[in-house]
Parts: structure tokens; C-alpha cells; sequence
């Protein structure tokens, strides 16, 4: 008894002073994310399909050449191609807008990886990366494409998640991340202005 005991203290103590590690996983997690989906930016289909989101959103559908909701007769699937309506997407500036927010992703990812190095770094990622998240978070609210549409089962709106409106939910995790990472990287950047005083 006294052995497992022993043996729930250690993995107790081990787990309180993992605390620093957590913290790394966070960066680097949010490295992973948002270097790939960033990069993915840069693929046709992924610009596309981000077209409802931005179009509806009143802090980016300046961005587009085209209103809302216009862009619905000109959805494509994933991996689908027609001239005509990528044409309507080069037009609207899909392409171009999805780029531009590639790099911005990617830059806030790998920014917030930095915090492990620099702490002021990691607080610049971290601040943008709660910001992007809440804006992505806004799209609950903006986006029509969220909530299961009404087509007849009886199941539809609010709080039925649409595929689009899962793959938004999840951004709550990442603003939480994002805050742990923000307060760990204050930390550092207080503890050097402490030194230089």
C-alpha cells in the first residue's frame, strides 16, 4: 500500500511540474495548425471553401469583389473544378484574399512557436492568435453555413452544428491555448524588464 502510494505521490509531483511542458506542446500544437492550414490557403479548393465565412463576416467581406450571398450559385466541392465559376472566384479576389491570409496565419503560428525562444515573440503570436480565433468564432454568429439548414428532417438551426460550424467550434480550444500561451509569454516578458530595472 504504501509503495502505490509512493508511486501516485511521484506521478502527482511529476504532473504538477510539467506545467512548462504543457506550455511548449501548446506552441507547437498551434505551430502545426496554423502553418498547415495556412499553407492550405494556398490550394484552390481550401480558398473557396472559406468564400461563406468571409463573404458574410462584416470585419472581411470588404476583402471580396462580390456580396453575399451570391457566392452560393458558385460553390464548388472539394476538388471540383469549373471554368466559369473559378473565373467568378478570380474575379471576387477568392484567390488572392486566401493567400494574403496564408501568411498571416502562418506567421502568427510560428510567432507563437518563438515564445519558447523569445518571450516577446511568443506574446506578439499569442495576442494575434486570440484575435484571429475570435474572429474565426464570429463566424457563429455571421454564417448561415454553421447550422444544419432546414431541408425537411425536422432538424435544423440552433445548436445543430453544420460541418462548416464543427470545424469553427473548435477554435474555443485554441483561444483557450492561445491564453495560456499569452499569460506564459507576460511572464517572460515581465521577468526580463524586472532584470534590466
Amino acid at each position: 500500500m504504501r509503495k502505490l502510494k509512493s508511486l501516485f505521490v511521484a506521478t502527482l509531483t511529476w504532473a504538477a511540474s510539467s506545467q512548462k511542458l504543457g506550455i511548449h506542446l501548446i506552441r507547437v500544437a498551434i505551430l502545426i495548425i496554423f502553418v498547415w492550414i495556412g499553407g492550405l490557403k494556398f490550394w484552390n479548393y481550401e480558398a473557396e471553401g472559406i468564400v461563406p465565412f468571409v463573404a458574410n463576416s462584416p470585419f472581411m467581406s470588404f476583402f471580396y469583389a462580390e456580396n453575399a450571398p451570391e457566392y452560393k450559385e458558385y460553390k464548388l466541392k472539394e476538388g471540383e473544378f469549373d471554368p466559369a465559376k473559378h473565373q467568378w472566384h478570380e474575379t471576387n479576389r477568392t484567390y488572392v484574399f486566401s493567400r494574403g491570409l496564408g501568411i498571416l496565419i502562418m506567421t502568427i503560428g510560428i510567432l507563437t512557436f518563438l515564445g519558447i525562444f523569445s518571450p516577446k515573440l511568443g506574446l506578439a503570436g499569442a495576442g494575434l492568435a486570440i484575435i484571429m480565433t475570435l474572429g474565426t468564432l464570429s463566424f457563429l454568429v455571421t454564417t448561415p453555413e454553421v447550422w444544419v439548414p432546414d431541408l425537411g428532417s425536422g432538424e435544423h438551426g440552433f445548436p445543430l452544428l453544420s460541418g462548416a460550424g464543427r470545424l469553427v467550434i473548435k477554435d474555443t480550444a485554441i483561444l483557450a491555448g492561445a491564453i495560456v500561451v499569452l499569460a506564459d509569454s507576460a511572464k517572460g516578458v515581465l521577468n526580463q524588464i524586472k532584470k534590466t530595472v
